[in-house]
């Protein structure tokens, strides 16, 4: 039985240019008390690899966190098999707002103790005691509210590129940091202040609302699907779009635009650009923000360090790479010292 997957990325990404057909990037997340997380991992794969199912998906035993791609003509077939598994029945899929077919290259359904990694040990608390979960409209409404405190989930590199307008956007690498530093720095309108928090697709802020509530804030709303579904809300229903910028999202296409406004550089020449990239050396995979005129420049690369080994036979860039450890740049997210006009 197949549980992995046989086709590299690049041969994936020919079949699917090849084949011509659109495909759908969606995600969604369920906290749910799961008994045996993989026997639920291998029932996924086998089923979603049979309809050409394609991304990233963690399980655990609090419930399932994922973001695939599914060719358009499949999204019945897929629909109705998650619809059988009776957590996840009428479940909200989150819809990407700008589509592209190469979203992601390969299933991968692993087993992880947590679906978000939190770093929290608390196990005194419910996750399922969430803050007040609203729409587009009545977030827009609180947005309006003086006594509103709007909070950022995300990290620093997310809200580089786009974030509501007066939103608090903490400076941190991590889920995890930004929890017991939004604590600490609101403390003080635990009692009088809203506190109102929004993520990517919901799922950050499902636990932090959990985790808010549980410390004594009393006030706490979420934005219901994050900022995938509040884009999709205000086109819908004509309002005030309070978002600026782009949407960073974890796939291939790194951001989806959300807004015309671009706030903020290229971390190479400080010029207008919100267009994330990863380091083309193998070796350094560290993502920034680069310009066109800096990627033709610099051979997509970060340093003139890595366009050097970039520049080197293949089999000589291999042969430098062994025996080290992989490099962690790729989680440092555009903290290079070599970013001359990082954040």
């Amino acid at each position: 039985m197949q549980l992995y997957n046989k086709l590299s990325a690049k041969e994936r990404a020919e079949l699917i240019e090849k084949a011509g057909k659109d495909r759908m990037t969606i995600s969604f997340y369920k906290y749910a008390n799961i008994g045996n997380p993989e026997i639920l991992r291998n029932h996924l794969f086998i089923n979603w690899d049979n309809i050409d199912v394609l991304g990233r998906i963690y399980v655990s035993y609090e419930g399932i966190n994922a973001q695939l791609s599914v060719p358009a003509e499949n999204f019945n077939a897929f629909k109705e098999h998650i619809d059988t598994i009776s957590f996840l029945e009428n479940v909200r899929l989150n819809v990407a707002i700008e589509h592209n077919n190469m979203s992601f290259l390969k299933l991968k359904v692993k087993v992880r103790d947590k679906i978000v990694a939190d770093g929290l040990e608390d196990t005194s608390f419910d996750v399922t005691e969430k803050g007040v979960h609203v729409g587009a409209e009545k977030f827009n409404e609180l947005l309006d509210d003086e006594n509103t405190i709007l909070v950022d989930m995300r990290n620093h590199y997310e809200s580089e590129i786009g974030h509501f307008q007066g939103a608090i956007t903490p400076d941190v690498d991590t889920f995890r940091e930004s929890l017991p530093i939004i604590e600490d720095d609101l403390s003080a309108h635990k009692e009088d202040k809203n506190l109102v928090m929004y993520c990517t697709g919901g799922i950050r802020c499902e636990k932090a609302s959990a985790y808010f509530k549980h410390k004594g804030f009393k006030k706490v709303f979420q934005l219901e699907g994050g900022i995938i579904n509040y884009a999709r809300q205000v086109e819908a229903q004509e309002l005030e779009n309070k978002f600026i910028g782009k949407n960073f999202v974890f796939d291939h296409r790194k951001g989806e635009r959300i807004s015309d406004d671009v706030i903020a550089n290229c971390h190479q020449c400080g010029n207008s650009c919100d267009e994330h990239v990863n380091c083309a050396n193998e070796a350094c995979h560290l993502l920034f923000i680069q310009c066109k005129s800096c990627a033709e420049k610099m051979d997509d690369c970060c340093s003139d360090q890595c366009k050097e080994v970039h520049n080197l036979p293949v089999e000589m860039q291999k042969e430098l790479r062994k025996g080290k450890e992989v490099s962690n740049k790729i989680f440092k997210k555009g903290r290079s010292e070599v970013l001359k006009y990082k954040k």
